[in-house]
Formats: structure tokens, sequence, C-alpha cells
């Protein structure tokens, strides 16, 4: 090699890849000095790497290699360390390279990233992420039951971990995180990237529903308004992006009654009675509103379960619910709120049938028909356990005891 030619080449390579010319020539030194022993040794002597110096000179690429201050550079090494040191440079670009793409995507990670399916094979999906070599990975756990991923397929993605396995480092990525429908709701709502809404809590069974609770720290911006959007416009392109998976967006308030309440929209509490040690609250519903209260196979109030963090009991009742604005507030001491459901709650009520309304009209269903035929006969309780289970009570002698005393 000319000594322009190496020189160029060198500050090339490591001006390009992002690599220190010294860290290369260390490299190569290394390499060559394992070369030399391994040419010795087929010529039956065996050398001590820690008796030989290597000399490169990162001018003219002219290697000599000492032993004990003198030259025993055999002949011809010339052409064997070009291969090295061509070998090395290459190597050391493969490893920057790597590097440079993990830690750009660890600063990435409970982000949203474009992706485009290249593979998908053993129930693992595969992303290219437009960078070269970086490569999401889709594990099962991460995917979506109801989604199907082809070929060329374009995708969002959440950049869930990125790990180091024998196979190198994996960026892993999710659709089926609760975040991801958190950063999607950031993306497109700008109230919530500039902190004015805040997501306080959600809860998801990714492909079918989600419960999200917001709030507002400015008094004149509605937060479920702002989620949902003028006319669901908002809330629609979420929609879309999560193939329809249905959303509910609840008001969220410091008072858990009233919480617990709005958590289980589209249906209309009556009275929320805690018992704070078990974390358990009992809810009275009408009797009209007690399948869409339990929803579909129990899901709304699975879900509102998730959400609020309270094992929930769902009762029928028969002529307690209150309307409009007659809201009692909960007493410091006091144990129950009768009337819970308020002007806040309705008109979250109202969007969420706006919006199901505009998906049922795009899929010809009513999903408020579809919860409501799942009622279930003669039930009086249905209790949601803090794991999701659903268990009821028919018997009408515990249900009677569980009446509130002013009932009976």
């Amino acid at each position: 090699m000319a000594m322009t030619e190496f020189n160029a080449a060198l500050n090339q390579v490591a001006t390009e890849r992002g690599i220190s010319v010294d860290s290369v020539l260390e490299s190569v030194r290394q390499a060559l000095a394992t070369a030399y022993r391994k040419d010795r040794k087929e010529h039956g002597v065996d050398v001590d790497l820690d008796e030989i110096v290597v000399e490169l000179d990162s001018d003219t690429g002219e290697v000599r290699i000492l032993k004990d201050g003198k030259d025993v550079t055999p002949a011809g090494f010339g052409r064997i360390a070009a291969q090295t040191a061509k070998q090395v440079i290459l190597q050391k670009i493969r490893e920057t390279e790597k590097e440079t793409i993990a830690s750009e995507y660890r600063a990435k990670i409970g982000e949203i990233v474009n992706g485009i399916v290249f593979r998908v094979e053993n129930s693992i999906v595969t992303l290219d992420l437009g960078k070269t070599h970086a490569h999401g990975i889709m594990l099962q756990s991460d995917q979506v039951p109801t989604e199907s991923y082809r070929m060329n397929q374009r995708l969002k993605v959440l950049i869930r971990d990125v790990r180091d396995s024998t196979r190198g480092t994996e960026i892993l990525v999710s659709r089926s995180s609760p975040d991801f429908v958190k950063k999607l709701f950031e993306q497109e709502v700008p109230e919530i990237a500039t902190g004015v809404v805040k997501i306080e809590a959600i809860a998801r069974e990714a492909g079918s529903r989600t419960k999200m609770a917001v709030s507002s720290s400015d008094e004149k911006v509605d937060p479920v308004g702002s989620c949902v959007g003028q006319k669901g416009v908002r809330v629609q392109s979420i929609i879309s992006e999560l193939f329809g998976e249905k959303i509910d967006i609840v008001p969220y308030s410091p008072i858990t009654e009233k919480f617990i309440a709005a958590s289980l929209s589209p249906a209309r509490v009556a009275e929320v009675e805690l018992e704070k040690e078990e974390k358990r609250a009992i809810v009275t519903v009408p009797e009209d509103q007690q399948s869409l209260a339990i929803g579909k196979e129990g899901q709304n109030a699975r879900l509102a379960n998730k959400l609020t963090k309270w094992k929930i009991d769902i009762k029928g009742s028969t002529g307690v619910f209150v309307t409009g604005e007659e809201t009692s507030e909960v007493s410091s001491e006091g144990q129950q709120v009768v009337g819970v459901w308020d002007a806040e709650i309705q008109r979250s009520r109202e969007r969420t049938k706006d919006q199901d309304s505009e998906q049922s009209d795009s899929s010809g269903e009513n999903p408020e028909e579809e919860d409501e035929g799942k009622a279930v006969d003669d039930m009086e309780t249905v209790a949601v356990s803090g794991d999701g289970d659903v268990s009821e009570d028919t018997s009408s002698e515990s249900a009677q005891e569980d009446i509130p005393e002013k009932e009976k």
C-alpha cells in the first residue's frame, strides 16, 4: 500500500464510522501479533505474545515484528499483514455499528417507531426499523391476538426493551402493551404532549378494549373532550391504528367513589360503597344497566377493576338511581356516596356512546345492544376479583343481606 492510500483509507473509515484511529491501529497490532504467532506455529516454533512488539507505521502501513529489539519479520509477512488489517477493520466497523444502533434504540425505549414487517416465523415477527441492521423483534406476547401480520406491512410499534443475547443485540418491540396506546394518544393529542391533560391510569385487553382515565390541570380544558377530539377525530385515528379496538375514555377523580363510578362507563352508577381494608367497592346500578356495567363476558367490570385497582362487586337495584346534578360528595369520614353519577361522567358517557355508534355505523353493530344482550337473568351480585375472575352469587338470601339498611 502506498503511504497515502493506507492513511487515507484508515482516516476515512474512522471518520465515517465514528471509530477512533488509535483504537483501529491497536486492534490491528493485536491481530498482527496473533497472525505472526500462527505463522510461526506452522513452522514449528512456539511464540509467546508478551515477547514480541508489533511496529505499525500509520502512514505507510508497513509492519515490523520485533523480538528482544531485533526485527524478526518473516519474509512475505506483508501479504498476511494486509489481509489481517482488512479483516480487523471490517470487524471493528461491524462492532461499532451494532453499538451505535443499540445505544440509539436504548434512548428510544418507551417511544413509538415505524417499521416494515420482513419476516414472520415461529410466532415471531421481525421488522425492519429503517436503519442498517436495525431489526425489531416482536415476540408472541407483544403481538395483538386479533391482528395478523404479513410481509411488507407498515406498522407502528413501541420500543419495549433493548437487550443483549447470544445472537447479539435485540430490539424488542410491542403492540400489545398499554403504553403503546398511551404513546399513540401523546402523538395525537397536543394537550397530553404539553402535560395539561394527564393519563392517570390505563387498562387494556389488547385487540378488544382499552379503558383510560384522564385528568386536566387546567379547568378550562376538558380532558375527555381533548382525547376524543372534534367529532371523535382524534380517538378514531387511534382506533384505526389499533384495527378497531374499542377505547373508553373516562374522567379521573381523586375521590375514589367517583373514579370507580366513572370507570364502569358506559353504565350509569347509582351508589358506591367502599370497604377500604379489603380494597373492595360495592357498586349499585339500576337493573337495566347491570349487564352494561358487567360488559360482554365480564370485560367492562374487569377493565374497571384493572383501572382503579379496586375489587368491584356489582349489584342490581330498583329505583335507586339518582339523575342529573343531584350529586352528594364524599365526606372525610363517609364510606359511601349516593348518586356519584354526575354531569362530568354523563358527558363522558355520551361521548363514548357517540364514538361507539360511529364505530357501529361502520361495522353494522350496536355495542351497547351487544352488551345488553349478555344480561344475566336474576343475577344479584357479580364480583370481579383482583385477577379478573368473575364470580357470581345468585342466592337471594345473601343478596338481601347486601342491600343497605335504607333500601330494605
